[in-house]
C-alpha cells in the first residue's frame, strides 16, 4: 500500500454510510448529521429508509449506483465482517468500521476482528478500526466521525487510539483557536495502525506537524525505522498511556494492546526522533509550537517580563529543562540601557518594570533578539493599566525579530482577542510562563532529533555457531551463568582467565595456571546474588584453593539445599579499584525487542539505578550516548585526578551485546555485571543469562 493510496482515504468524493439512520441517538445519524457539511456526495445504506436526513438510502452495497471513495461501517458486530466483504467485491477501497464489539470487548471478539482483518486483507480495503470514531478532513469539510464537534482547519495531523480523546481534543482546541488537518480514530487497529499515518502524512505537503496519543504500537521494529525516517521532516509528538503497572493493565483491558515497557517506548520515541509529551496539555502546547516556529539555532533564551516573580518562575522552569537563560553581551546590555527606564533590569530575565507601556515591550524583544547568544525569546505580560492586551499584541507582531518568539499573557477573558492576534501571526500563547518554556525546549528537541547523526551499526566478527552450541546447554527452565562466559569470548568480550570446575583438584589445577591469587564463586542459577550468601570470595591464594572450594560448596548447600550447584569458577583476580564496575545487558521488550542496557554496575546496581538504553541493533553513535548518559559518566572519563577507563571498549562491548541480542532472539535477558572497565580495556567479571530454548 503506497502513501499516496492511503491518503486518499481523506480525500473522497462521495462517501457511502452503512448502517445510516434517522434515529436519534444513533451512531447512524450522527455521522449523517456530520456529513452535511461534507464537500462531496453522500448516500446511505439501509434497508429500512428511502433517504436518511435527506440523503438517498439504498437496501445494501450492491444496489448503490455509482463508484464509493469511502464507507464508513455503522452496523452491529455480527454483520460488520460480511458489509467489508461486500464493500471489498464492490472495489471500495477505503473504509472505516465504527462499530465496536471486537477484540476490546472479549468472549468472541478477537475472532470477528481476525475474521474482519481477513476480509479487509482478500480484497485489499485500507480498514479503519474497529472500534474507531471515524475520519475528519477539513480541507474537504469531511467529518467522518460521530463526534459532537468539527475541528478548525490548520496543519496538524491528529490520531488517537482512544475516540473519546478526540471528541475532548477538537472542543478544547476550537475553544483555543487550533486547528487540524486530518484526524483518524485507530480503533483496535486491526489494519491500519500509527506507522501507516504517520509514514503518510509525512510525505503530505499540507501537514506541518504529526500528533497521537497511543496505548500500545503494533510492529516495534517497524514503527521505530519508520517514524525516524519521517521525523527527518516533520516533527511527531505523541502522548503514551500505560507508564505505570496499573496504568498497563487499564490499556490491555481497554483495547486489547499488549502494552511494552514504558522504559522500552521511551528508548523507542528517542531513537526514532519523536518527542514525548507527559501528557494532554503538552501534547497541543508542543504542537502548536513546532507549527508555528522555526527551529531555534541555540538553547540560549532571554525572558522579557513586566513582573519580576513571573519572571523568576521562568527562569526555574528555564533550569529544568536542556535549555538556559542566555548570558547576554555588553551590546544588549547598552541598548537595554538605552530603551529602559533606570530602575529597570538588564540582565536576564529582563524586568522592564510594571508600568511599561506595548512599546517598551517592543524595544526590550527587539534588543534581546538581535544578541548572538539568544536563540529564543519568551515575553511574560501580567495585566497593568498601563497596557491593553490587545495593543500589545499588535505591537508585539509588528516588531523585527527573526528568532522564535512565545507569550506567557497572565490574564483570562481579556486576552482572549490578543492570544488570537498573536497565534494568527505564529506567535505561540500560554498563562503559565513554565509551558512556554517546555514548549521552546520541544522544538529545541526537534532540532537536536532532526539534526542527530544515527551512525552505522557495526559488523562484527563473531562465531555464532560457537554462541549456539553454548546456548543449547541451557537447562530447562533456560538459565545460564558464568558457565556460559565462552558466549561472550564468541563474540569478542573480553573475559578473566579462568574456568568453571567440579572439584577441588580441579580449582587448584586452574589456579596453579593463574599468576597471583583469584577470585572463586560459586556456580548455581537457583542462587543468583551469590555475594549474600558469601558466596564469592577475592584473593585467595593458591594454598587455599582447595579448602575454599569445599567452603563455598557448603555455604550454597545450607542456603539452598534444593539448588542446583554446578561447581565454583576459578578466576584470575581483575583490579576493580584501577577502574570502573558497570553494567551491559539487555532485555527483550515484547513491542520493541531487545533493550539494552548500560550504567554504573556492581552489587549495588539496583540501587543507584544510574542506566541508560538503546533499543537493538544499536549503532555506534548510540552506544556512545548511553556510555556518557549516565550520571557516572565522569568517573569513566577520569574524575577528580583518577585515570580515564578505555571508553572505546566500554562503546564496543554495548554494540558487540547488542549484536548478540539480534542474532539470538532466544535469549530473553542477558546480565554482564561487573563488566570492569579500566584504563586497560574491560573484562566481563560475571554473567547470566535466560534463554528461551524453544527458540533456539
Amino acid at each position: 500500500m503506497s502513501r499516496k493510496d492511503l491518503l486518499r482515504l481523506f480525500e473522497p468524493e462521495r462517501v457511502a454510510v452503512v448502517g445510516a439512520t434517522p434515529r436519534e441517538g444513533s451512531v447512524g445519524r450522527g455521522v449523517m448529521e456530520n456529513l452535511r457539511s461534507f464537500d462531496g456526495d453522500v448516500v446511505g445504506v439501509n434497508p429500512k429508509h428511502d433517504d436518511v436526513l435527506g440523503f438517498p438510502c439504498y437496501d445494501d452495497i450492491p444496489s448503490v449506483p455509482g463508484s464509493v471513495d469511502l464507507a464508513v461501517v455503522a452496523v452491529p458486530a455480527e454483520s460488520a465482517v460480511d458489509v467489508v466483504d461486500s464493500l471489498g467485491e464492490r472495489g471500495v477501497k477505503n473504509v472505516v468500521v465504527l462499530t465496536a464489539g471486537f477484540s476490546e470487548s472479549g468472549g468472541g471478539g478477537a475472532e470477528r476482528e481476525t475474521a474482519l482483518a481477513e476480509a479487509a486483507e482478500r480484497h485489499s480495503v485500507r480498514l479503519v478500526g474497529p472500534n474507531s470514531l471515524g475520519v475528519t478532513s477539513t480541507p474537504s469539510s469531511l467529518n467522518a466521525t460521530f463526534g459532537s464537534a468539527s475541528p478548525r482547519e490548520g496543519n496538524v495531523s491528529f490520531m488517537s487510539q482512544s475516540g473519546a480523546f478526540i471528541t475532548a481534543a477538537v472542543d478544547w482546541a476550537n475553544d483555543a483557536r487550533m486547528g487540524f488537518r486530518h484526524i483518524v480514530s485507530l480503533g483496535n487497529k486491526s489494519v491500519l495502525d500509527e506507522t501507516e499515518f504517520a509514514e503518510a502524512w509525512g510525505e503530505d505537503d499540507g501537514t506541518a506537524v504529526i500528533v497521537g496519543y497511543l496505548e500500545g504500537v503494533e510492529d516495534g521494529g517497524r514503527f521505530v525505522r519508520v517514524l525516524r525516517r519521517v521525523t527527518r521532516e516533520t516533527p511527531v509528538v505523541l502522548v503514551k498511556s500505560g507508564r505505570t503497572d496499573e496504568g498497563a493493565r487499564a490499556v490491555s483491558s481497554h483495547t486489547g494492546t499488549l502494552a511494552g515497557s514504558d522504559r522500552a517506548y521511551e528508548t523507542a520515541l528517542r531513537k526514532a526522533g519523536v518527542i514525548r509529551a507527559d501528557d494532554v496539555e503538552e501534547l497541543f502546547d508542543f504542537a502548536r509550537a513546532l507549527d508555528a516556529l522555526s527551529l531555534p539555532e541555540g538553547d540560549g533564551v532571554a525572558v522579557v517580563t513586566n513582573a519580576g516573580g513571573p519572571g523568576v518562575m521562568a527562569t526555574d522552569a528555564v533550569g529544568d529543562t536542556s535549555l538556559s537563560l542566555a548570558d547576554l553581551t555588553d551590546g544588549t546590555y547598552e541598548a537595554l540601557d538605552g530603551a529602559l527606564p533606570d530602575a529597570a533590569s538588564v540582565y536576564n530575565p529582563v524586568d522592564i518594570l510594571g508600568d511599561a507601556p506595548p512599546e517598551r515591550f517592543a524595544d526590550a524583544v527587539e534588543a534581546v533578539a538581535d544578541d548572538p547568544g539568544v536563540s529564543a525569546c519568551l515575553v511574560i505580560a501580567c495585566p497593568t493599566t498601563t497596557f491593553d492586551f490587545d495593543d500589545l499584541a499588535e505591537t508585539l507582531v509588528g516588531t523585527d525579530v527573526e528568532i522564535p518568539l512565545v507569550a506567557s499573557l497572565m490574564g483570562g477573558e481579556a486576552t482572549r482577542e490578543a492570544r488570537d492576534v498573536l497565534s494568527e501571526s505564529d506567535i505561540p500563547t500560554y498563562f503559565d510562563p513554565a509551558r512556554a518554556v517546555r514548549s521552546l525546549e520541544a522544538v529545541a528537541d526537534y532540532r537536536r532529533a532532526k539534526r542527530r547523526r544515527t551512525g552505522e551499526v557495526r559488523d562484527f566478527d563473531v562465531n555464532r555457531q560457537k554462541a549456539r552450541r553454548i546456548l543449547e546447554t541451557a537447562r530447562d527452565d533456560g538459565r545460564l551463568g558464568v558457565e556460559a562466559t565462552p558466549l561472550l569470548e564468541a563474540y569478542g568480550i573480553p573475559t578473566p582467565e579462568g574456568d568453571v570446575v567440579g572439584s577441588p583438584n580441579e580449582a587448584v589445577q586452574v589456579a596453579e595456571g593463574i599468576d597471583g591469587d583469584v577470585v572463586m564463586k560459586i556456580v548455581s542459577p537457583d542462587i543468583l546474588h551469590k555475594s549474600d550468601i558469601g558466596g564469592v570470595r577475592v584473593g585467595v591464594t593458591q594454598d587455599d584453593v582447595r579448602d575454599v572450594y569445599e567452603d563455598l560448596v557448603s555455604r550454597a548447600r545450607s542456603y539452598q539445599p534444593d539448588a542446583d550447584v554446578l561447581g565454583v569458577q576459578v578466576q584470575e583476580t581483575v583490579e576493580v579499584d584501577d577502574g570502573v564496575e558497570t553494567i551491559v545487558g539487555f532485555s527483550r521488550d515484547p513491542q520493541f525487542g531487545p533493550l539494552v542496557v548500560f550504567g554504573l554496575g556492581g552489587i549495588f546496581v539496583e540501587v543507584f539505578e544510574d542506566t541508560s538504553f538503546g533499543i537493538a541493533p544499536v549503532t555506534d553513535t548510540e552506544a556512545r550516548e548511553m556510555v556518557d548518559g549516565i550520571d557516572a559518566s565522569p568517573l569513566l572519563h577520569g574524575a577528580r585526578g583518577s585515570q580515564p577507563v578505555d571508553t572505546e571498549a566500554v562503546v564496543e562491548t554495548v554494540e558487540r551485546v547488542s549484536a548478540l541480542a539480534s542474532d539470538f532472539p532466544s535469549i530473553l535477558e542477558l546480565d554482564i555485571n561487573p563488566l570492569v572497565a579500566s584504563a586497560d580495556g574491560v573484562s566481563a567479571v560475571d554473567l547470566r543469562l535466560t534463554v528461551d530454548k524453544e527458540e533456539l
